[in-house]
Parts: C-alpha cells; sequence; structure tokens
C-alpha cells in the first residue's frame, strides 16, 4: 500500500527558514537557475544558485526579483570566496541590497561575508570538510556548516559522511548541513539520524525537467551511476567530480604539464589558478548547453539513484516517500 507523505519532516533547518523539508537544492555551477528554485520553494524546499551562474549584476537581481514575485521562500546564493572571483565584492552588495536569506560560502574565508550579512539577518552557511574549519568559521559568526563529504559532486571532501556529520557535530555547536551522496529518502534518515539538520543535494536534480541543460547531460545522469564518476582537476584547478564519459576517458583527467608547472610556480600560481578556473568555467559552459558527449559533466555519485528524468516536485516527493517508509517500514507500492 501507498503511505502518505509526511506534512512536514521537522528540524532545526525546517524552523529557521519555514520549509516543510530539510533539504537544501545544492548550488551548481551553471545548472542552478531562478526557474529551479521556484520549483524547489513550491515542491517545500530551499534552493541555492552560485552568483557566478550570472553573466552580470543585472541579470542577477532581474533573477532573484523575478524568484520573490513567483515563490515566497527561502533563496540562497553560493559565494566563491577567495581571490579567483573577481566579481566577489558586487555579489555580496547584491545579495545585501536584496536580502536573500542565506549565503553558502565556498572555497576560501568567509569573514568578509559574515561581517557584512550578521547586521542584515541573512544567515552564513560554510562549506567545510573537517572540525578544525569548522571551529574557525563558527568563531567568526557562521550560522550553520555545510558538512561536504567524499560524495559530493563538484568539489568532494575526504571523509564519509558516517565520520564527518557526528565530528562536527561534536566540535562544533552549529547545525550541521550533510552535502554528497543523499540521492534516496532513507539516506536522507541516515544522515539526519548521524546529527545532521538536513541536507544539502544537487546531482539527483540535474535530471529534472525544469533544469536548463541539454538533454543529453539530463540523460548521462540517469544512464550513468556511481562508478562512473571520476575526480578532474583540469575544471578549477582543484579536485572536482565529472562523468566518465567516452571523451573524459580519451582526454585524461589531469592538468598538462603547462598547467601543473604554473600551479607550482610561486609567481604565477595566484594567476594561473584564476586563469585556470575561468578556463574551467568555459568548458562546463560548454558543457552544460551543447548537445554532445563530447564535453565535461559535472555530477556526484548520487546519479546513481536517479532512474528518470522528472520534475523536481516529482523528485522531493519520492524523496520525501522512501523517507517515511525509511521511519515506518511501510513499503510503498512502486
Amino acid at each position: 500500500m501507498a503511505h502518505p507523505l509526511p506534512a512536514s519532516i521537522d528540524t532545526s533547518l525546517t524552523t529557521m527558514f519555514g520549509i516543510r523539508y530539510p533539504i537544501i537544492m545544492a548550488p551548481m555551477f551553471l545548472v542552478s537557475d531562478a526557474n529551479m528554485v521556484i520549483a524547489a520553494l513550491k515542491a517545500g524546499i530551499t534552493g541555492a544558485i552560485p552568483a557566478l551562474n550570472w553573466r552580470s549584476d543585472e541579470a542577477m537581481r532581474k533573477d532573484l526579483e523575478h524568484i520573490r514575485r513567483e515563490a515566497p521562500g527561502p533563496i540562497g546564493i553560493n559565494l566563491i570566496v577567495n581571490k579567483s572571483n573577481f566579481k566577489l565584492a558586487q555579489q555580496l552588495q547584491t545579495c545585501v541590497d536584496l536580502q536573500v536569506e542565506y549565503i553558502i560560502t565556498s572555497l576560501g574565508s568567509p569573514a568578509d561575508v559574515i561581517e557584512a550579512c550578521a547586521p542584515k539577518g541573512i544567515k552564513v552557511f560554510c562549506d567545510v570538510v573537517d572540525e578544525a574549519y569548522a571551529q574557525k568559521v563558527e568563531a567568526l559568526g557562521a550560522d550553520a556548516l555545510i558538512g561536504v563529504n567524499r560524495e559530493a559532486g563538484g568539489h568532494a571532501g575526504p571523509r564519509p559522511a558516517s565520520e564527518l556529520i557526528p565530528a562536527l557535530v561534536r566540535a562544533s555547536r552549529l547545525p550541521v548541513i550533510s552535502a554528497g551522496g543523499v540521492g534516496r529518502g532513507d539516506q536522507l534518515a541516515a544522515v539526519l539520524d548521524l546529527g545532521a539538520c538536513g541536507v544539502s543535494m544537487g546531482s539527483p536534480f540535474i535530471a529534472t525537467v525544469e533544469a536548463p541543460v541539454s538533454e543529453e547531460y539530463k540523460q548521462a545522469c540517469v544512464d550513468y551511476g556511481a562508478r562512473d564518476i571520476v575526480m578532474t582537476t583540469r575544471l578549477s584547478g582543484s579536485p572536482c567530480t565529472i562523468i566518465n564519459t567516452p571523451y573524459v576517458e580519451k582526454i585524461g583527467t589531469q592538468q598538462n604539464k603547462l598547467e601543473a608547472f604554473l600551479n607550482k610556480n610561486r609567481q604565477f600560481k595566484k594567476i594561473a589558478k584564476a586563469l585556470t578556473f575561468y578556463k574551467g568555467m568555459k568548458a562546463l559552459e560548454k558543457a552544460a548547453f551543447s548537445a554532445t558527449y563530447k564535453t565535461l559533466w559535472c555530477a556526484g555519485p548520487s546519479i546513481e539513484y536517479v532512474d528518470a528524468i522528472r520534475p523536481i516536485e516529482a523528485v522531493v516527493q519520492r524523496l520525501v516517500a522512501e523517507y517515511a517508509e525509511a521511519q515506518t517500514g511501510v513499503v510503498a507500492s512502486r
């Protein structure tokens, strides 16, 4: 028999934002957009967009205002806070001006972001991979931790959620959100049992009707699985997870000799990293909107649980139904 969906799954994350389910649709570079966030909000969760997905500040402001008109609820923005992001100051100012509910910081110190957001009541969540950094951002005034584990898509951490989440809970008083590896409802239940207040999940939302990427990219998330995820340094200079398509097998996943030299040379290191990041952005942009497998498609191991292209609401409902089954032992009919 089918088990009814719970009206809500209550945690400190749902209480913080007034959402029904403790799920953040993770910010995905060149995937997440306004329409995806609108669909996420209507489905009872929240969603975040990387600020770098917008070509201009005007476009960013226009989309954020569009989301506000279409669907009330918490909007998140992901900011790259290292020196390779030359647009950071303007992106942060726009977030403050438009009063987004939360910012997720990645790849650098969140100090300036916290300083700007705290007086405005904007929450700052920080990507962390260990206890030491968690304690640093807590001391700076962060509002929550995004525990990036080794099954995360994009820039994954080194430790499994089963080890990382309890360690962060012990090391910090901040709420912990688990990022990586969740594609089924029983996995959501498992990370909540570990002490997380929610999950940040991205890859299962690539294969959705609303995602503004090519049908080939979406179908790859259906056709490939966890075994097909490999790490590459050719996109951003840091290890990043991608689908191991025939094209990836052909070009390899490691930087060439010139790229490696520039990243090791102190004089050129910062410039090289910025150029590698920019080059990687362009490669991913082509991958996201090109109808060919001769591209690089970013995804995490949780595509293992993607078996069809669905609307975002259907992805959420399926996850919540599976969560209910895991909690009650009732097997829903398919």
